[in-house]
């Protein structure tokens, strides 16, 4: 899996298709601290995500801890149910700011 990275609103963000596994949470991460070097803040889209584990979740919850500790903000676009679930489930939806939309999230950061 690729993941693009780009930016929006003067945040990163890096883009992520398919299944999220621990097949491939090594280059989520690296992607993740790409966009991170270059802006404080950053955007997960997980628009086209269809799956996602927990080492995914720990990527996520490392890269929400790093761009606070910039300074900057964190948001996710997520638009499957079955993602947002484990969102909802594990409590990450009151820690993270999720959006549906890669403009909702410029908007709210």
């Amino acid at each position: 899996m690729a993941f693009t990275i780009g930016t929006v609103g003067g945040h990163g963000v890096v883009r992520a298709e398919g299944e999220l596994d621990v097949g491939n949470a090594q280059e989520l991460r690296a992607a993740v601290n790409a966009a991170l070097d270059v802006q404080p803040g950053l955007v997960v889209d997980l628009a086209g995500v269809t799956f996602m584990d927990s080492v995914t979740l720990g990527v996520l919850i490392g890269a929400y801890n790093r761009a606070r500790a910039g300074g900057g903000a964190f948001a996710v676009v997520c638009t499957d149910e079955r993602v947002g679930r484990i969102f909802r489930i594990t409590g990450l939806d009151q820690v993270f700011t999720i959006v549906g939309s890669l403009e909702a999230a410029s908007e709210a950061l």
